[in-house]
């Protein structure tokens, strides 16, 4: 059995999304050895910071918080389809010729994986990528950018995928992982009310 881990590490210097101050992680020890008997940290951190899980509540206040997502869709078969040439937006004529099967869970392997730097050019999903995966009624989508859309004041992209009741992951990392099918465990934090979580994120290659 091989474990791959497809998750960004969390440390106060990290890449954000815009590279914005109040998105970085604030990790401070409480106490420490040999002052104090024990080691204890306290961190202060956006909930969409680094790898982590999208409720639908992220944009629509109506929509599930992120321990009502349905864990059987995030410890799931899933699929790497590699996308790094693409430049810009992903869209439906990117997807098309990938064989995308109903069911399928879909990670987006793109040149995002190859920095931990945030790129105001990232690539990401565009309107008509997500209504092409909607069509085709995936479980879930994750991608390797810090957001899934870019610049989409009104979030098309998050909504189209919401609505169909798809799993949205950001911030994975990809770069070691080769276009495959592999079994995943993505488990958000479980946090009631809120509208995403961080969550440490594996494939599985070879299960015995």
């Amino acid at each position: 059995m091989i474990i791959y881990d497809i998750s960004m590490t969390i440390e106060q210097k990290m890449g954000v999304y815009k590279n914005k101050e109040e998105k970085r992680p604030v990790i401070r020890y409480e106490r420490k050895i040999p002052k104090d008997s024990i080691n204890e940290s306290s961190m202060y951190m956006n909930l969409h910071t680094g790898t982590h899980v999208d409720a639908p509540h992220h944009v629509d206040n109506m929509g599930a918080t992120i321990e009502e997502v349905d864990l059987n869709k995030l410890i799931t078969k899933c699929r790497v389809i590699d996308l790094t040439k693409i430049v810009g937006g992903i869209t439906k004529e990117n997807l098309i010729d990938k064989n995308i099967q109903s069911g399928e869970f879909i990670l987006l392997k793109t040149k995002n994986s190859f920095t931990e730097n945030f790129d105001p050019d990232f690539v990401y999903v565009e309107k008509g990528g997500a209504e092409y995966l909607a069509e085709k009624n995936i479980i879930g989508v994750a991608i390797d950018s810090f957001g899934i859309e870019r610049n989409q004041p009104s979030h098309e992209t998050h909504k189209i995928l919401f609505n169909k009741g798809i799993i949205i992951i950001e911030g994975v990392r990809l770069k070691e992982i080769a276009e495959a099918e592999y079994l995943m465990c993505a488990l958000p934090l479980k946090i009631k009310g809120v509208d995403g979580a961080p969550a440490r994120i594996v494939l599985i290659k070879d299960l015995i």
